[in-house]
């Protein structure tokens, strides 16, 4: 016999199982919170203060309940935890700020250097202004740990709606860090897998972009090298305050080793 709804049968023979944010319960969206936060915190420059609390973050992971998200921060947190501040350091400058495959500000993978991701920075600043959020960080608004913090403080509808948009990129950066063995593409695996799974136009247009780079727009830039990934951006941000270390650049990471404080 066959069933009343056969195109309901297929819709639920293709779903996917993870749950819809949207179904989870309270205990659920809090663990689903804190996930997020702890990413954004694993993804943040590991100064001395984020370096003293590797003990704490460590066993905050271990807290969490069985997972595919917290079985990867499980596997980041090892290495996180027995590795010197000196070298969390080394590291990150070296994999976020001199590869910009992998740098963390999300609107340059979906816009690159043109006008619109001046546009993109400012509807994301005006989206965190609309429910009352500042993140404090002197960072730009694409900053993936700001985004993830922001996720994790307003829920999953509104909260997590940057995180989905720029999924794309996302997975980019997670197979740039897998490329160079970094312990960080376990911290992009748990985030991609709080989101929807990605489709076969996701994985063609991740394809794509790490072959031929974002878009680009050369109208009043400088002649470049049309082989680099990223040419100079065009937006300029307003100063923020000066920061505890120097920032990279809004367009991707800086090619000058010596853009964060002195790790060598």
């Amino acid at each position: 016999m066959s069933p009343r709804n056969p195109l309901h049968a297929v819709r639920t023979r293709i779903r996917p199982a993870a749950r819809r944010p949207a179904d989870l319960t309270p205990e659920e969206r809090e663990t689903r919170g804190l996930l997020l936060r702890l990413c954004s915190l694993f993804l943040q420059y590991p100064d001395d203060e984020l370096a003293a609390a590797r003990a704490v973050l460590g066993s905050s992971v271990r807290a969490l309940p069985d997972s595919p998200a917290a079985a990867e921060l499980t596997a980041f947190a090892g290495w996180f935890t027995a590795t010197g501040p000196d070298d969390l350091r080394r590291h990150y400058v070296e994999v976020f700020d001199l590869r910009r495959k992998s740098s963390l500000y999300l609107t340059y993978y979906l816009h690159g250097d043109t006008r619109r991701r001046g546009m993109a920075l400012l509807t994301l600043a005006q989206c965190y202004r609309a429910t009352g959020w500042e993140s404090g960080s002197g960072e730009l608004p694409d900053h993936l740990p700001v985004v993830l913090e922001y996720a994790a403080l307003t829920g999953t509808a509104a909260g997590e709606a940057p995180l989905r948009r720029h999924r794309r990129g996302l997975e980019l950066i997670r197979r740039s860090l897998g490329a160079v063995e970094s312990p960080y593409e376990h911290v992009l695996a748990a985030v991609l897998s709080l989101l929807p799974p990605a489709t076969d136009a996701d994985l063609r247009a991740v394809a794509e972009l790490a072959a031929a780079g974002p878009p680009a727009e050369d109208v009043g830039l400088d002649p470049f090298d049309g082989g680099v990934f990223a040419p100079p951006g065009t937006f300029t941000p307003p100063a923020p305050a000066p920061p505890t270390r120097t920032e990279p650049a809004p367009a991707g990471p800086s090619t000058n080793p010596t853009t964060r404080e002195n790790v060598r």
